[in-house]
Order: C-alpha cells, then structure tokens, then sequence
C-alpha cells in the first residue's frame, strides 16, 4: 500500500510519500480502506515533534472514513468512521490506503456525511463531546460560551443547542462585561483563560482544551472559589480508537437524525500532496483539510 510516512520530526518537508506492505486482518483486527482522512492541527504538531509518545518512523494521522475490506463478514463493505489518539502517535496512522483497527473500534459511517465529511468530524466533535456533554454536563436551559472559533467550539455549540442549551460565542476583543454563563470552553488557551473565569457564573464549569501560546496562567483564587467553579481539562489524544468508539456512535445517531452538522471541507488532496496540505493546516486553513488516499 502507499501510504504517508515521517522517519525524523521537522516541518512538513519531512512527510514522504511511501510503500508499505498491506497489512492483514488478525482475530482482534480488521482492515479499513481510507477513502478520506483529516489533517489535524495536532497531526502538524506531531510531525513536528510536539508529541513526545510518537515513535518513528510512523504513519501519521488519526481520523478516518473508509470501508472494511477484511475482518469480521458482517462488517465487510460497511462503511465506518473513526478516530483516535493512538493512531498516528503510537501506532501507525490514517494517512495511508489501508488502515488496521480493532475490531471493538467499528462505528458505521453517519449515512448523511460522505466519507470526506466523516474524516472531518472525528477529533473536533470528540473533544467537543469530551467537555461539555461528559464533563461540564451541559444541559436544557444552560448557557455555554464558547472562547474562540474554529472546529471544536463549531462542533461545541451544536452540542450545546443539541442538549437544549443556549451558546454564544466570544471572540478576542470581545467586551465580556455583560456576558454570563453555566458553561465556558476556552479553545484560545492561556490568554484567555481570566476571561473564561470572570464569565462563567456561580458553580460554573469551566474547559480548556488548548494551552496557546501562553501556557502559564495565575488567576485569583479567592474570586475562584467563592463563585465554587470547577475547571477542567480536556486531551481527546487520551481516548484511543476503542475508547472513542462509544461516542461516535451517539455521534452517528445525530448526524443522521439531522440535529448535527458536519463542518465545512475547504480543500481534499491526493495522497502524494500531503505536505501540502499539512502546510495549509499549519498556516491556519479556514475550514477542514482532508487526505484522499484512493
């Protein structure tokens, strides 16, 4: 199989088109076709070393859309989606022909979405997911503000208003004055992260899912705790592709019920443009990036 493969950690010049032998179903396993794979921001931070379980040389890339081609005979022909913090870091990823799975990690692919939107979806609305349905529990008649734009706090105020909750969405330069609420995901990091305390209300929950570019943060922790917030942490690289499973399915389910959306592909590239595309990424893409690897 051709596939997309880094042997040291740089820039996307690093990335080479390669052959790799097919891989093969075992007991446990099963073999994707990837018709499509997205190129995450954290897919470019891998290449370029940022993540320091990555052994090499790899295959990168962690979400998926294709069709099971070999494994268990009621799954031959399925089409399946998934995605994983696994897959591209410890074991061989997603920008490639042919993809082995656990068999435990099958999700059928939401009917609405083509195989490019599916590979699109995974790693933004399984942090999205992550924070403000398990952890923050968002729910009818809350309020969530979302720190940010970009993939997960789209993916985050679909889930809000799925769960009957309002969201409103705060932008740098925002004037946060009169702006209050149950829920606040900041996907800004660091800079924002004052800002993200002073609007969530009293026993407000608090997510940051990215450090930015300002990783260290003080904060007064009186005002902290008399408005009794919880903050937490969300690492969606921390849930491999079996333990992602769970949660596409309730992804799939709304996605074919029409109450979710897929986000916005803005440009697909063959195989052998991969350092392109992860150029593209790297500059900041507005709107998703995805591999067709057949």
């Amino acid at each position: 199989m051709r596939a997309i493969e880094f042997r040291q950690f740089g820039d996307p010049s690093q990335l080479h088109l390669a052959e790799r032998p097919d891989p093969h179903a075992s007991d446990s396993t099963a073999i994707v076709r990837v018709e499509a794979a997205a190129v995450n921001p954290s897919d470019v931070k891998n290449v370029a070393g940022a993540m320091s379980q990555t052994t090499l040389p790899r295959i990168p890339g962690r979400d998926y859309s294709g069709v099971v081609v070999e494994g268990p005979a009621e799954w031959i022909g399925a089409a399946v989606w998934g995605t994983g913090g696994d897959v591209g870091f410890t074991r061989d990823g997603t920008h490639a022909e042919l993809l082995e799975v656990p068999r435990a990690s099958l999700v059928r692919k939401p009917e609405k979405l083509t195989h490019e939107e599916a590979a699109s979806a995974g790693v933004t609305f399984l942090t999205a997911w992550i924070g403000v349905i398990e952890y923050a529990k968002v729910s009818a008649g809350e309020t969530l503000a979302v720190i940010g734009a970009g993939g997960v706090g789209s993916a985050a105020i679909q889930l809000a208003k799925y769960r009957g909750a309002q969201a409103i969405a705060v932008q740098r330069g925002t004037n946060t004055g009169g702006i209050k609420a149950d829920v606040a995901l900041n996907t800004v990091g660091g800079e924002m992260f004052e800002t993200a305390l002073k609007i969530a209300n009293h026993r407000g929950r608090v997510i940051v899912i990215s450090p930015g570019k300002q990783p260290r943060v003080s904060f007064e922790l009186v005002a902290f705790y008399r408005k009794e917030l919880q903050l937490f942490g969300v690492d969606s690289l921390k849930r491999d592709l079996t333990a992602a499973a769970e949660t596409l399915r309730e992804l799939t389910a709304a996605f074919d019920a029409g109450v979710l959306l897929p986000p916005r592909v803005s440009q697909a590239f063959p195989l052998d443009q991969a350092p392109e595309a992860y150029r593209l990424v790297a500059a900041g893409s507005n709107g998703r990036v995805v591999l067709k690897p057949n």
